[in-house]
């Protein structure tokens, strides 16, 4: 399968399930688009991308956590270190057991405790000559599910929130290091991890 044929496949499946996507710029990809998943209230924002020299589509979805979840998550951190930890440990265990890559966010701390889990990248590829409808639906799927998974456990040990989104340290300096660059004259690739392909997706590190 080449890109293109790739690329009109999976707008007809999307229009074929009904889903609401809007094709965005990103220098870096043949093309990336925003699709609501599931077509519902709950839905969530997810991308699609057909980066550059690949032969892959990459199917990815990017949570904020509440900033509410984040203060209780500091508060255990610090009263109840080891049971912090433990819950850390278990996400990263649940989630390497998934058939997925991820990508946690944690707080920066000067200390040697972990800082509160500020925002989570879950994403997976399918190669083109694995590209099928039913491979690439039931990838949308096991996205979603081991998302709302994970926004479950949350809720479950930290509340609802607030309704806010908190911080993320690792966004914030890297905006910080980018303009730095920028100002330096030097030029480097968009790597923001806030919405485009390359955001928590390194090709060079990931195989």
């Amino acid at each position: 399968m080449e890109s293109q044929d790739a690329i009109n496949s999976i707008k007809n499946w999307l229009k074929s399930e009904r889903l609401e996507f809007k094709e965005v710029q990103d220098p870096q990809a043949l093309i990336h688009l925003h699709c609501k998943y599931p077509p519902t209230r709950q839905g969530h924002m997810f991308n699609i991308v057909v980066p550059k020299n690949r032969n892959l589509v990459l199917i990815y979805s990017i949570t904020r956590v509440d900033i509410g979840q984040q203060k209780l998550m500091t508060d255990q951190s610090k009263q109840e270190s080891e049971d912090w930890e433990n819950w850390l440990h278990n996400i990263r265990i649940d989630l390497t057991t998934s058939d997925l890559d991820w990508v946690l966010h944690i707080g920066h701390k000067k200390d040697k405790d972990s800082g509160p889990l500020q925002a989570f990248n879950l994403s997976r590829p399918i190669w083109f000559d694995g590209l099928t409808q039913n491979e690439f639906m039931h990838t949308m799927r096991k996205l979603w599910l081991t998302k709302l998974s994970l926004i479950h456990q949350i809720k479950y040990g930290y509340g609802s929130g607030t309704g806010k989104p908190g911080p993320v340290d690792d966004w914030i300096a890297k905006k910080s290091k980018k303009t730095s660059i920028q100002e330096s004259k030097t030029t480097q690739i968009d790597t923001d991890e806030t919405g485009g392909f390359g955001k928590d997706f390194d090709p060079s590190e990931w195989i």
